[in-house]
């Protein structure tokens, strides 16, 4: 490795960036690691689904093969992937790219896989996969304000902390108490540490102008479309996976699933696709700027030079 690369094994032990979708955040990882010996590792919930190369904006198949990537599109959409998971995948996978001499240049837009790996996280109970199943068959046509109800007689600390139309959170606190016998409350003063807590870390959050960022999301969408987004979406959607599950959560896929059964246009299901997205970026953004202190913003354009100058000395 070059001197770029001891330096900073010396000094920085990882470095993350974040940022909201279509801030460009890949190609300023992809550009650190190849001027640094470093590797790319995912930090979006989305993009470690095999599932959703196109809609998760996944780098390509050249890009990865430009620098070592790590922790893409490794899980199948079946799966309800979590930020436990991912600290615990991060945690295996550090030593070794520390042990080759490697820097680790974590990218991603999910504040909770920053979160974990560096501040750690509740200490959850996995929930059996066959409590999981059986209360959402029983839970799939129920209103979002009657479980809200049940959760009231089951839990109450937690259906007074959760907004009564927040149904995702709402049916994970049930399914704790279910398998565990406790309140979801109760784990949550339990915190185990990240891997890379305590450590010196280069953290870079892109902060771009937010029109800007509007225009990149609408044109990346359409991007999306010509590379075969719906036909995606078709693969995805003849898995019939439940629909609570991230995979089929993600930013365009319902709106192109309705699309595809006949419920709205496609104009209109790139339309929401589109609006869906630039909604989310801007609720990273706000998430960000309460959640994570100690991040440095840095424009797009200026990104670069930011890192080298940390890394290079």
């Amino acid at each position: 490795m070059g001197g770029p690369v001891q330096q900073a094994e010396r000094t920085i032990r990882a470095v993350l960036i974040a940022g909201p979708t279509a801030s460009g955040k890949s190609a300023l990882a992809i550009e650190i690691a190849r001027r640094c010996g470093g590797v790319v590792v995912n930090a979006d919930s989305m993009q470690v689904y095999a599932d959703l190369r196109i809609l998760s904006a996944r780098p390509s198949a050249a890009e990865e093969r430009s620098v070592p990537h790590r922790l893409y599109g490794h899980v199948d959409g079946a799966v309800n992937y979590s930020a436990m998971r991912y600290a615990a995948e991060v945690a295996a996978l550090l030593p070794a790219l520390w042990a080759e001499g490697r820097l680790p240049v974590l990218v991603g837009g999910t504040g909770l896989y920053f979160k974990a790996v560096t501040e750690g996280f509740s200490a959850m109970p996995p929930v059996p996969e066959a409590v999981r199943e059986a209360f959402r068959a029983r839970a799939g046509d129920m209103a979002t304000e009657a479980l809200h109800a049940e959760l009231a007689g089951l839990d109450p600390v937690m259906a007074g902390r959760l907004r009564p139309s927040d149904r995702m959170r709402i049916m994970r606190a049930i399914e704790v108490r279910l398998a565990t016998g406790r309140s979801l409350a109760s784990f949550q003063g339990e915190r185990e540490p990240g891997p890379l807590g305590g450590l010196p870390l280069l953290r870079l959050f892109v902060s771009p102008q937010r029109e800007a960022v509007r225009a990149r999301i609408d044109r990346r969408f359409e991007a999306m479309m010509a590379e075969g987004a719906l036909d995606e979406v078709a693969r995805l959607r003849e898995r019939r996976l439940d629909p609570l599950l991230p995979v089929m959560r993600a930013h365009g896929v319902p709106g192109l699933a309705a699309h595809l059964d006949g419920a709205i246009t496609l104009e209109e299901a790139i339309r929401r696709g589109q609006a869906d997205t630039r909604a989310y970026a801007k609720r990273q953004v706000t998430w960000f700027r309460h959640q994570m202190a100690g991040w440095q913003a840095v424009a797009p354009e200026a990104a670069l030079d930011a890192a080298l100058r940390v890394l290079e000395g």
